[in-house]
């Protein structure tokens, strides 16, 4: 099977069920972002981080091509069972960022990106992620989609803010607060 197919060749490209969309729309936009956001997850696991860290992040990229599935599949019409999402996929994330903030010295300002290079790569990813729940959310508006897939990428978000820190303190990396000016 060739990776070109030429059908997209106009602007158009088909959801899972069949339906032709143009490129640019909301759903094709929505596990763009997810696909974007799990390239930087990739990112961050490249970089200096703990075994278990590591393997936190493969987990997450598994159910980020869950999202992308769900998302790309037109839910009328496609006949292929797509993976689910489940409540223990949201609850693993919140059971990780517990233990992070409990090992985390007390947050009492904003924190700047940056530090290191996995830090960095962590802000990154949590912003890509806000725009997917935002991309996401807005195409909920008009069409079917999962609530736990909305659920997830909200925690995911804060999981990778969690995670920047955990990093940083483990590697005793100062954190970049912001103090406004007077």
């Amino acid at each position: 099977m060739k990776i070109y197919t030429k059908t997209g060749d106009a602007g158009f490209t088909s959801l899972i069920g069949g339906t032709r969309v143009p490129k640019y729309h909301l759903r094709i936009e929505s596990y763009g972002t997810i696909d974007e956001l799990n390239s930087y997850i990739g990112l961050i696991r490249d970089q200096g981080i703990n075994e278990n860290d590591r393997f936190m992040l493969k987990e997450i990229q598994d159910r980020l091509f869950t999202i992308g599935s769900s998302l790309a599949s037109e839910p009328e019409k496609a006949k292929m069972k797509i993976p689910d999402l489940h409540q223990l996929d949201i609850e693993l994330l919140e059971t990780e960022m517990d233990k992070m903030e409990a090992n985390l010295p007390q947050l009492k300002h904003f924190i700047l990106p940056g530090g290191n290079n996995a830090i960095s790569f962590c802000h990154l990813a949590r912003c890509v992620c806000r725009r997917a729940e935002r991309i996401t959310i807005q195409l909920s508006e008009d069409s079917f989609v999962e609530e736990k897939v909305k659920i997830y990428l909200n925690r995911l978000s804060d999981y990778l803010f969690m995670l920047a820190r955990k990093i940083g303190y483990e590697q005793n990396i100062a954190e970049n607060t912001w103090i406004p000016r007077n």
